[in-house]
């Protein structure tokens, strides 16, 4: 609700999430958009949403910023696709977008690079949007749909067997796009899952 302009109907649920987390040391989820959200926009309660801006993280932001993950066990013999949510890229900054000409590390595909047999292939427009954007695709359904089909499409003639991302909005789009295509050479799976290695 929040992101598509309603804030004022999120209150309560912005003080629940405040009265549920915020006595802990660090809040982690594995979505860019959702702690994206935390971070940036949980302010419209006197101000209360503050207190996460220091201690809420992506799942992948945290291995790499806070636990200084060097090495992960596993093997993932896949050609991996990975799109670039646009939350995680844009306001959490998991890596560099082509419109900012920064030297960022790419804290995702790091991460990923440590998992054995997998290999990484390149969308040719490395972090356009998917075309989900919550009620975005609800109310462009032919854009998001249009959108999502030319992700999932650069990714195959990519030679990825596999689409993975840090928000499950984003794959579940993409997958939904992929069986109503009827694709059978590419599916999807939550970066966690890659990362737990237990595929």
């Amino acid at each position: 609700m929040a992101n598509g302009g309603f804030e004022e109907y999120t209150v309560k649920t912005s003080r629940h999430f405040y009265e549920s987390f915020h006595s802990y040391d660090y809040v982690v989820a594995p979505s860019g958009s959702c702690i994206a959200h935390v971070k940036n926009h949980l302010t419209g309660f006197d101000g209360h949403g503050n207190v996460f801006k220091n201690k809420a993280f992506e799942l992948c932001e945290f291995l790499y910023d806070v636990l200084q993950v060097k090495a992960l066990p596993g093997n993932f013999d896949e050609k991996v696709g990975l799109h670039k949510s646009c939350h995680g890229l844009r306001e959490l900054r998991l890596g560099p977008s082509s419109e900012i000409k920064k030297d960022e590390v790419d804290k995702v595909s790091f991460l990923l690079n440590l998992i054995g047999g997998i290999e990484l292939v390149d969308h040719p427009r490395a972090d356009e949007c998917c075309g989900f954007g919550g009620t975005f695709a609800i109310g462009e359904e032919a854009v998001s749909v249009e959108m999502g089909t030319d992700r999932v499409k650069g990714y195959m003639e990519a030679g990825a067997t596999v689409i993975t991302a840090t928000d499950m909005s984003c794959l579940m789009h993409l997958e939904g796009i992929i069986k109503r295509k009827k694709y059978t050479n590419i599916e999807v799976v939550h970066v966690a899952e890659i990362l737990n290695s237990r595929y």
